[in-house]
């Protein structure tokens, strides 16, 4: 019983509203938004950055991904498996691609002084979204700030602060 807008999404026209401590706003389009990509493996997402605006770190755990800057310049980066846990980063502009490798924490930043707009094309109607700040810090309930603290490597004030931050 399905039926046209099953198969449809409106709006990636649409600027994002990028006015938040980030600076950016991503538009997703997944199998939540538009039931006909059930079982088809892709789906898209929308990135709007303001100048100086980050999409933060954050990670799909089911899907790689493709970028293609639509708008400005964009610093892009991910950062290898352990042990090494290099940083791979390139600075793009209009027209280019990146890609993502599945499960690696990753971002994007604009360094221009104009807002940019990439169009991410990921390997999954369900990719998962994980981000790495909101997840740690804003988790429900609280992690222990001792915990934080020992990870980070910080004072438990610290990490109490941006705690309270998410």
């Amino acid at each position: 019983m399905v039926q046209a807008n099953d198969f449809y999404f409106g709006g990636l026209h649409l600027a994002g509203n990028v006015s938040n401590p980030v600076g950016s706003k991503v538009t997703p389009v997944t199998v939540a938004q538009l039931p006909g990509l059930n079982t088809l493996g892709i789906s898209l997402a929308r990135i709007d950055c303001a100048p100086w605006g980050i999409n933060p770190p954050h990670t799909h755990p089911r899907a790689s991904e493709i970028l293609t800057v639509i708008e400005g310049t964009l610093e892009v980066g991910f950062v290898t498996s352990n042990p090494d846990n290099r940083l791979i980063t390139k600075v793009l502009s209009k027209g280019d691609v990146f890609v993502f490798p599945v499960g690696l924490i990753h971002f994007q930043r604009n360094v221009g002084y104009s807002n940019a707009i990439a169009i991410a094309a990921l390997g999954s109607q369900n990719p998962g979204v994980i981000t790495i700040a909101n997840t740690v810090f804003g988790s429900n309930l609280d992690i222990a700030t001792d915990i934080l603290a020992k990870a980070f490597q910080v004072d438990k004030s610290i990490a109490g602060q941006i705690q309270s931050k998410f």
